[in-house]
């Protein structure tokens, strides 16, 4: 069952049909970071310092294993191009997380709040995205981060800069 889920995953997600196919025992160690904003339609804004998993392997890894995400980080996932439809899961994150699918475009698509911690359950991006970003489990709420904000930073460009961003402990 184990490897039909992983053979499921890898059909699902291209970037992963490239990794070793060993199976990840702990948390891999702290990416380099890229600054990620987030600006909703009324211009509030919010800035993440996300870890970029960019090889095969780092995006199997992802947030496997860690026990804290903090409010103002998250770990991004550049997809490629042409956008395609994502489906990540939980397999080994003890802590929920809040998933954001963004679209080639740089806005937001979907959102999965609180992901159920350990789940091997897919978590479908609901369309067509060029990256994931993961954050904190409940953040998005309490920031008022939602479907159709946009998302600036690795791939999508540079912030405007007619707000001060809202910077996360």
């Amino acid at each position: 069952m184990k490897r039909f889920a992983l053979l499921i995953l890898a059909l699902a997600t291209p970037a992963y049909a490239q990794f070793d196919g060993a199976e990840p025992t702990r948390a891999q160690p702290t990416l380099p970071t890229q600054t990620v904003t987030i600006v909703s339609p009324s211009g509030a804004r919010h800035v993440f310092a996300a870890e970029m998993a960019v090889t095969p392997r780092e995006q199997q890894v992802g947030e496997m294993f860690r026990t804290n995400i903090p409010a103002g980080s998250g770990m991004f996932f550049d997809w490629g191009l042409p956008a395609h439809e994502q489906a990540m899961w939980m397999k080994n994150c003890p802590v929920p997380e809040d998933m954001v699918f963004i679209g080639p475009d740089g806005a937001i698509i979907h959102i999965a709040e609180n992901t159920v911690p350990d789940s091997e359950a897919n978590i479908a991006s609901g369309g067509p995205v060029r990256a994931t970003l993961e954050l904190q489990g409940g953040i998005t709420a309490k920031l008022g981060i939602s479907v159709g904000d946009h998302v600036y930073g690795p791939v999508f460009g540079a912030a405007p800069k007619s707000h001060p961003p809202v910077r996360h402990p």
